[in-house]
């Protein structure tokens, strides 16, 4: 809490500075200051209950700051902002948070209306009191007192507010005007001010654009569907957006379903009934247009999750279908029960297309790696790419090749086969050829040498199976070029392999064995032993050998049966007879 205050306090002294016009009119830097507090205050991740939180303390300074209070602790007493107290600018910053406020709440309504629908009535009526607040902001800046600027903002923000409000309720044509006016405002501030202002206005133009679109499309410009199938693959389209996006594209292709009746893989025509199955074979060809159209890495890589997972879903739905198969075979007498059915083939085709979408994937991973792994390190504390790192993506493509080839309904299909066999030679000398570099790094010359002998047959292999199934390497990496590569490293390993034997000094054949001896047995000896400053130095030998030590003597005592002692007669007491006088004798020592 103490961090949150110490950002607030710099926050509202950022925006005090914003807020001074240089023209000497009152002036507010609205998107500036919103996208800051934004940023800082918890929708960087979603969080708009904190945000709305921090507007509420914001509105709670500004008003103290101002005196501008609403009565007191007993009683209520509601004020607005005039035009007459425009003397300071935080009077708009004032109706600007309570605008904030009212629409963090309607956006945190919306995150929960996904399982409480109820809530989405009172999203509408926060919405709408951002909305009224907006509006009162823009009449507030009306007033000569204001530059033009700020009205523009001010403008600009009301219209975009107002076309939330009629895109929750749908009216698509007031939606999109008051996009269109927002829209145009900023594109005209950005041609207008500096660079810096410019990219934030652009940004704001960026999340439009969306529900622009997305407006178009429900009034009837059917144009606009492309449009928004490639800001859903790329990405694009957050927010609230998204949810409204996915459900475009679903009622766009079950449409186009409804005309999709079979598919045609491996010279057999299967028919579609699933409806989930049509609807993902239909974009299929989009995913995969997008996917090679795409601009970056990061952009394939989240095109290439989005298909595996409709892929997933899909194949699920097969599954399903496949369980209510077998009860019904269970339940009657198939005559056909060895052939492989329908929903079957049709679920080997799907689980086709997932694995080859996984092996696209981390084909294109290992290009990039390869691409990083050329480049020279600058940083040293940075962990660069290694070539154990292509080795694991090369693993996974082999097992998923070797998926393919236990594909049912596909046992008898040769030429399959085949193809699926040499994918995996030509994957397995890429596998091979990274190993071996890897062991070249930690200088294992002759482990190296021998890999690389191994990639070069991997390669002439495929090079000889290759002629009858020319089709089948258009979409493999090139042996070619490998070829080459692994000559080149081979040349420069001989030469690495022989400039670190002529490096290595000449050692006595007496210290070239290992030699364990610890240190305090050997102080007379100069030997250069790294381990002495290693976590575990030699330094003394524990638990220490045993040494032999003389015996305790043993003494036996022999003579003692030949010894022949004196009497001791006369030393003995002699007892008498005394009576009772003797008695009382002894108890009284008169005898002794």
């Amino acid at each position: 809490m103490a961090a949150d205050k110490q950002n607030e306090a710099k926050t509202a002294s950022m925006d005090e500075n914003k807020e001074n016009s240089p023209n000497g009119g009152l002036g507010l830097e609205i998107l500036q200051i919103i996208k800051d507090s934004q940023q800082q205050h918890g929708l960087r991740h979603g969080d708009y209950q904190r945000y709305r939180g921090y507007c509420s303390r914001r509105l709670r300074r500004l008003r103290k700051t101002l005196g501008f209070k609403m009565g007191n602790r007993h009683k209520f007493t509601g004020k607005k902002v005039t035009v007459e107290l425009l003397s300071d600018n935080r009077y708009l910053l004032l109706v600007l948070m309570e605008a904030e406020r009212a629409w963090s709440y309607a956006m945190q309504l919306k995150q929960e209306a996904n399982t409480e629908p109820r809530k989405r009535f009172h999203l509408l009526a926060r919405l709408r009191k951002a909305a009224k607040h907006g509006e009162r902001l823009e009449k507030l800046c009306e007033s000569h007192r204001v530059d033009a600027k700020t009205k523009l903002e001010a403008q600009a923000y009301t219209s975009y507010l107002t076309g939330m409000v009629e895109f929750e309720l749908q009216e698509w044509k007031p939606a999109m005007e008051a996009f269109n006016k927002c829209k145009t405002i900023y594109e005209k501030l950005a041609s207008a001010f500096t660079e810096e202002l410019a990219v934030l206005y652009h940004q704001r133009v960026e999340e439009i654009s969306p529900n622009i679109r997305y407006c178009a499309y429900n009034i009837g410009d059917q144009n606009a569907i492309n449009d928004l199938m490639q800001m859903r693959l790329t990405g694009g389209g957050g927010g609230m957006m998204a949810e409204k996006l996915e459900a475009l594209i679903t009622q766009t292709r079950a449409k186009q379903a409804a005309t999709m009746s079979e598919v045609e893989w491996r010279g057999r025509t299967v028919p579609v009934k699933i409806d989930k199955a049509r609807i993902f074979l239909l974009g299929l060809a989009d995913n995969e247009a997008a996917i090679a159209q795409a601009a970056n890495e990061e952009t394939k890589e989240h095109l290439y999750e989005t298909l595996l997972a409709e892929c997933r879903d899909t194949i699920q739905a097969v599954r399903e279908e496949l369980k209510t198969e077998a009860k019904q075979r269970e339940r009657g007498s198939d005559a056909d029960s060895g052939k492989v059915s329908n929903v079957q083939f049709l679920h080997s085709y799907l689980t086709y297309i997932k694995l080859c979408t996984v092996v696209k994937r981390n084909e294109s991973m290992a290009h990039t790696l390869q691409a990083k792994l050329k480049e020279p390190q600058t940083d040293d504390n940075r962990r660069g790419t290694r070539p154990q790192d292509l080795i694991r993506l090369y693993d996974i493509i082999l097992q998923s090749l070797a998926e393919l080839s236990t594909l049912q309904g596909l046992e008898e299909d040769h030429t399959f086969q085949k193809e699926v066999a040499l994918k995996m030679l030509v994957y397995k000398a890429y596998r091979c050829f990274f190993i071996a570099q890897s062991y070249v790094l930690v200088k294992k010359w002759s482990e190296a040498l021998v890999l690389y002998e191994r990639v070069l047959k991997y390669a002439r292999e495929v090079q000889s199976k290759a002629k009858n199934l020319n089709n089948s390497l258009k979409d493999l990496p090139d042996v070619q070029e490998l070829i080459a590569e692994v000559n080149a490293e081979k040349y420069s390993l001989q030469a690495a392999a022989i400039l670190d034997t002529d490096d290595t000094p000449e050692v006595p054949s007496q210290q070239q064995a290992k030699d364990n001896t610890a240190l305090c047995d050997r102080l007379e000896t100069f030997r250069l032993d790294p381990a002495l400053v290693g976590k575990q130095p030699n330094l003394v030998q524990f638990p220490p050998d045993f040494q032999p030590i003389p015996c305790k003597p043993l003494f036996f005592d022999l003579a003692l049966n030949h010894v022949a002692f004196p009497p001791l007669d006369d030393k003995v007491e002699q007892k008498g007879k005394g009576g009772l006088t003797g008695y009382i004798k002894g108890i009284f020592g008169f005898g002794s």
